[in-house]
């Protein structure tokens, strides 16, 4: 593999880690605010962190 090729795919891994710790926090600071939601956060949390990481694969395919 070529560096600038090297240098795509290791953004699009921080970028989809970041995307995803991002939608972690945000589904713990609302299930501290409302705990009786917790089944709803988490299944959207889990459905938005797929698709970030689909798109990461997609991406990372398309750079290697």
């Amino acid at each position: 593999m070529e560096i600038p090729v090297m240098v795509g795919a290791g953004l699009v891994v921080i970028g989809a880690g970041i995307g995803i710790g991002k939608i972690g926090g945000s589904a713990m600071e609302a299930i501290a605010r409302q705990p009786e939601a917790t089944g709803k956060i988490q299944t959207a949390m889990l459905i938005a962190a797929a698709l970030i990481e689909g798109i990461g694969f997609a991406a990372l395919f398309a750079v290697g």
